[in-house]
C-alpha cells in the first residue's frame, strides 16, 4: 500500500509541468502531461487521504473559456471583489487578477487544489486567496462570481445554480463557463460568448470542445 503524501506542493511539482494554457497562453499552469498516470497515482496515494480526483491538474474547457472572456472583457472584474468558485487550478482567478480585480478568492474543497492555486498564482505573479470551505449558500459580498465546469453532477448543479441565482438577484455579476455538461440549466441562462477550446482527449474524448460563457437570466 502506498504511503499518503504529506507535501502537496512537492506532489504537484513532481506530477505536473508548468506550461501555457491553450486558449489563454498569457497564463501558465502546473498541469499533467497525461491524464491517466496522475489519475491512477491519486487513486493509489491521495485516495488514502479521502481526496477527490486531481481536477486541479488540468485546464478544463469551462475554465479556459471563462478566463479568456475575463481577460478580453476586463470590465467584468475591474476593481471588484471576485469569487472563483470550484477553482481547481486557479486559472479563472488568475485571469481575474490580471484583468484588474481588487482581490480574488479561489474556493475549492480539495486541499491539493488549494496548493495548486497558490503555486499557479505565484507562477503568474498574482496573489490569490485560497478558500477551502464549502461556500454554497453563503454570500460574502462579492461583486463578481465566476464558476467554470460546475454542471457535471445533477444534485450539485442544482444546488450551485440556485445559490448563484440568489447572488445574481442581489446584484452580483455571475458568469458560468460550460462546455455542454449534461446538467447545465440552459433554459435559465443567457449566452454571452462562445469559444472552441483545445482540451485533453483522454478526459473529453475530443480535441476541441465548444464552450460557452453564460449568465443567469433575470427571471431565473
Amino acid at each position: 500500500m502506498s504511503r499518503p503524501i504529506a507535501d502537496p506542493d512537492a506532489f504537484i511539482r513532481a506530477e505536473t509541468r508548468l506550461r501555457p494554457t491553450a486558449l489563454v497562453p498569457e497564463i501558465a499552469l502546473h498541469v499533467a502531461d497525461e491524464a491517466v498516470p496522475i489519475w491512477h497515482r491519486t487513486e493509489e496515494e491521495l485516495g488514502e487521504m479521502g481526496l477527490p480526483p486531481p481536477f486541479w491538474a488540468f485546464a478544463w474547457a469551462g475554465g479556459q473559456a471563462l478566463a479568456r472572456h475575463v481577460l478580453d472583457h476586463p470590465d467584468t472584474v475591474t476593481g471588484q471583489e471576485v469569487l472563483d468558485f470550484a477553482s481547481g487550478s486557479g486559472l479563472v482567478g488568475i485571469a481575474a487578477m490580471k484583468a484588474g480585480a481588487a482581490a480574488v478568492t479561489c474556493a475549492d474543497i480539495d486541499p491539493f487544489a488549494l496548493s495548486a492555486i497558490a503555486l499557479n498564482g505565484a507562477a503568474n505573479g498574482v496573489v490569490l486567496r485560497p478558500w477551502g470551505e464549502d461556500l454554497i449558500g453563503r454570500d460574502l459580498g462579492w461583486g463578481t462570481v465566476l464558476a467554470g465546469d460546475i454542471c457535471y453532477e445533477k444534485d450539485l448543479a442544482e444546488r450551485v445554480y440556485a445559490w448563484l441565482l440568489d447572488l445574481s438577484r442581489r446584484g452580483a455579476r455571475v458568469l458560468i463557463g460550460d462546455p455542454g455538461r449534461t446538467y447545465l440549466p440552459k433554459d435559465r441562462l443567457e449566452q454571452l460568448a462562445e469559444y472552441h477550446v483545445p482540451v485533453t482527449r483522454e478526459l473529453e474524448d475530443m480535441d476541441i470542445k465548444r464552450t460557452c460563457v453564460w449568465r443567469p437570466r433575470p427571471e431565473g
